[in-house]
């Protein structure tokens, strides 16, 4: 049964700094890069951020980008997106999710996601 986990998020005031992290299991997590996305109220999901199956490989969203960090752990299965100098923007569900093929910024070319977490930037 695949599984993505995820944990972390909450509420932060703006300038602060929360981490994210997820875990999988039932599926071979090397094989996949991973990504992360990001949905406010009435908007649609928006990438943030995707790592290659080997970590060389990170490309961010351009408004996150200087100030967000993605990174895995392929021993423990593990995805985390380290937020800095968080922005009342930036208030969205999280979600991670897993794609077979390449390293897609678009929802459609994933194959799994995590439940989401909430991160909520406060003034």
């Amino acid at each position: 049964q695949v599984q993505l986990l995820q944990s972390g998020g909450g509420l932060v005031q703006a300038g602060g700094s929360l981490s994210l992290s997820c875990v999988a299991s039932g599926f071979t997590f090397k094989d996949y890069a991973m990504a992360w996305f990001r949905q406010a109220p009435g908007k649609e999901r928006e990438f943030v951020a995707v790592i290659s199956r080997s970590t060389i490989k990170a490309y961010y969203a351009e408004n996150v980008k200087g100030r967000f960090t993605v990174s895995r752990d392929n021993a423990e299965n593990t995805l985390t997106l380290q937020m800095n100098g968080l922005k009342l923007e930036d208030s969205a569900m999280y979600y991670c999710a897993a794609a077979a093929n390449r390293m897609p910024t678009t929802p459609e070319g994933y194959d799994y996601w995590g439940q989401g977490t909430q991160v909520t930037v406060s003034s």
